[in-house]
């Protein structure tokens, strides 16, 4: 965001910024989900609904499982949320008391250890590298718990901001050192949909148990409506809902219309999702000639996390220098990982393709004027 307001000052002077600071596409909402909402606004009283979400939406969403994964999730077990954000302190709120220690990947989304600290729950950080694949393994969350108990584990594929999307076999083994070990599993399933050459597995094909965040912001180009869901075991399902009728009331009532007919705009989205696989190719072919290849092996979401400790231990000064000199706007790695994110910076790619080939170009430039 601080990224965002120095761009926003530099537009605002009259110059020029291309923007792969924020995780958001470029692309507007596909036509079928705003109509729907309009025919929603035209037609009906804009009220609200059951805190758990409406019965209809509840029911597709569950459809989906089926569906994509061949999994079959009861929409009793599924929770509307005002965004997955809401769904995250719901699910943190539900699950652990305070001073409960939960592991969470670094680098990793950096909310995850806001919201742990405005409820008073400490992070454990899980070091992510080319040694375990960017990835939580069991066998880090066994020695972990070995070493003082852990309450649960957060885990996120695709992830963000590495791009790394979790090998089947891996899920499965992490999901099964959480039960061995009595931990609840939450896994971050937003970037969905989002991947290239791999498939995403959801960790309810391994544990029936596993609390699900998932989101129609990112696959479905929905983040200003503010809407995604939770999959929940049975027995908390009740408590999810006292706290959502206290803390939100409902979600809201034309987002939710819309996240039900966004289901049916798959060829729209999957037009969109192959620009931003144009846009990956483009960024891994160039960015190893200017010295800027290195990185985790990102196959899902539209994020590249780029290894320049060649240039700099302070990826905060150099996406300043970036900005100001290049007018590119990237996010530095310490907004992700607080003891190694000075080595790298992230790049989103969800723009568009004339905007990352003239990314390419300022980059190049920048990186040669400073070698």
């Amino acid at each position: 965001m601080d990224v965002l307001s120095a761009a926003g000052a530099i537009e605002r002077a009259g110059g020029s910024v291309i923007h792969m600071e924020l995780g958001e596409p470029s692309a507007p909402t596909p036509r079928r989900i705003r109509d729907a909402a309009k025919r929603a606004l035209d037609g009906d009283r804009v009220s609200y609904t059951e805190a758990l979400g409406r019965g209809a939406l509840r029911e597709r969403i569950g459809r989906h499982y089926r569906d994509t994964y061949g999994v079959t999730v009861d929409p009793a077990r599924i929770v509307v949320t005002t965004g997955s954000s809401a769904g995250f302190v719901l699910a943190f709120l539900a699950l652990f008391e305070p001073g409960a220690r939960v592991a969470v990947s670094a680098p990793g989304y950096p909310a995850y250890r806001n919201i742990f600290a405005a409820l008073g729950i400490e992070a454990v950080p899980v070091p992510l590298d080319d040694a375990n694949g960017w990835t939580i393994t069991g066998a880090a969350v066994e020695r972990l718990h070995a070493e003082a108990p852990l309450a649960g584990v957060l885990a996120m594929s695709p992830a963000n901001p590495s791009g790394v999307t979790m090998k089947r076999e891996t899920l499965a083994a992490l999901a099964g050192a959480c039960r061995r070990l009595g931990l609840w599993f939450v896994s971050d399933e937003i970037y969905h949909g989002l991947t290239y050459g791999v498939a995403a597995e959801t960790a309810l094909a391994f544990d029936d148990e596993a609390v699900i965040v998932n989101s129609f912001s990112k696959y479905y180009c929905m983040t200003g409506w503010r809407i995604g869901w939770l999959v929940l075991p049975e027995r908390l399902v009740r408590g999810v809902e006292r706290l959502a009728q206290n803390l939100y009331i409902s979600p809201p009532y034309l987002s939710q219309v819309a996240a039900e007919a966004a289901f049916d705009a798959i060829d729209e989205l999957e037009a969109i999702k192959a620009g931003y696989a144009a846009n990956r190719d483009l960024f891994l072919n160039e960015l190893p000639k200017m010295g800027l290849g290195k990185g985790p092996a990102a196959d899902g979401a539209f994020y590249l996390y780029i290894d320049v400790s060649h240039l700099t231990d302070d990826s905060l000064a150099l996406s300043g220098a970036i900005l100001r000199k290049a007018g590119v706007a990237v996010t530095p790695g310490l907004d992700f990982d607080p003891d190694n994110g000075g080595r790298f910076i992230r790049l989103s790619y969800a723009g568009s393709q004339a905007d990352c080939r003239e990314a390419v170009s300022r980059l190049y430039s920048f990186v040669t004027a400073n070698a």
